[in-house]
């Protein structure tokens, strides 16, 4: 292997992490499934929001089983928190065929994928989360399976080596990721199907919270759900984490119901705004406004006056505040909005 694919390779896997709680990333307890499993729904009329997406999901999936044949292999991109792998479930649960589950950063070499290729059965799904991180090898090894359903294997190392063609089983490959454009143009023209997720509104949100509190046995009052979902950053796992920290809190203080007041109360705790911001975000857009008379400011210099890397307030601080209108983006650099300087 040359220099600049090793290189490639390590931009690729290199991926910011920042533990905060109202990051869309999955925490240690929901990595484990335990809880998102029990608040996961099992299908698309119990799947709320992302409308589009769902119904042309929804499509294709009944299209398949009519022809009964594979599903066309399925992309999925978008923020953190939304639902993909919620989607990759509900596709196999509505095929009625096996589920296989595994990540980007777990297949390291092509032997790997080629022994999880080799022990699924006929018209499985594959789902593979943070499919931008595997190496440039084991995409190489997917394209033959995607399209033929079959591997090329090299056997032995020098003149004695040889390939061998394995054939699979017919299969679907379902992927999900938050860097579309880390994917390679060839992998990528190989999924029929693409579809994006965004921010859900507070409506979904609200009913999301409704199903959740259902399934946890939490009572939870209308205009308590309406307030969590005004700060839930439209990311229903940001959603639900709110939910069980706020039931702590009413349980502990005594109360039968998740109300707008112990919301509130719970959510200040947390240091939590009335817009889902939290003290990272409200200095953001601090320093913008007091630093830089609102901006524009480049995105190397903020960077550097919050000691954070440029690609962590890209890719973990921005997006958020870029969708909600707090900052603008342009050709010179971050600016303020008016809601930016209201707030906080």
């Amino acid at each position: 292997m040359n220099r600049s694919s090793s290189l490639f390779e390590e931009k690729k896997k290199n991926v910011v992490k920042v533990e905060r709680f109202v990051s869309g990333e999955a925490g240690p307890i929901e990595e484990q499934g335990t809880f998102e499993q029990t608040l996961r729904p099992s299908s698309f009329d119990d799947y709320p929001g992302q409308v589009f997406v769902k119904e042309n999901l929804k499509t294709y999936v009944q299209a398949a089983r009519a022809r009964q044949r594979c599903l066309d292999h399925v992309i999925l991109h978008g923020p953190p928190g939304l639902g993909k792998t919620t989607l990759a479930h509900i596709i196999a649960n509505e095929l009625a065929v096996p589920f296989h589950q595994t990540s980007g950063p777990a297949i390291d070499k092509p032997g790997d994928l080629a022994g999880i290729l080799a022990g699924i059965e006929a018209n499985s799904l594959l789902f593979i989360d943070e499919i931008h991180r595997l190496n440039i090898q084991v995409e190489e090894v997917l394209y033959s399976a995607m399209e033929d359903f079959c591997i090329d294997i090299v056997i032995g190392q020098g003149p004695t080596a040889r390939t061998v063609r394995m054939p699979l089983q017919p299969f679907t490959l379902v992927g999900a990721t938050t860097r579309l454009s880390s994917l390679s143009r060839p992998f990528l023209s190989r999924f029929g199907i693409q579809e994006k997720l965004d921010y859900y509104d507070d409506e979904s949100i609200c009913l999301i919270l409704n199903r959740s509190a259902r399934v946890l046995g939490i009572q939870l009052s209308q205009e308590g759900a309406l307030e969590l979902a005004c700060r839930s950053r439209g990311t229903p796992r940001i959603a639900n984490r709110l939910l069980r920290r706020v039931w702590d809190f009413a349980q502990v203080a005594g109360k039968s119901q998740v109300e707008r007041a112990i919301v509130e109360f719970a959510l200040r705790r947390l240091d939590i705004d009335r817009y889902g911001l939290d003290r990272t975000d409200r200095e953001i857009l601090r320093t913008i406004s007091e630093k830089y008379g609102g901006g524009p400011v480049g995105i190397e210099t903020l960077a550097a006056t919050l000691g954070e890397e440029k690609s962590t307030v890209e890719e973990v601080y921005e997006p958020y505040l870029v969708h909600r209108g707090f900052i603008r983006r342009g050709p010179r650099g971050r600016s303020l909005t008016d809601l930016g300087a209201a707030s906080f």
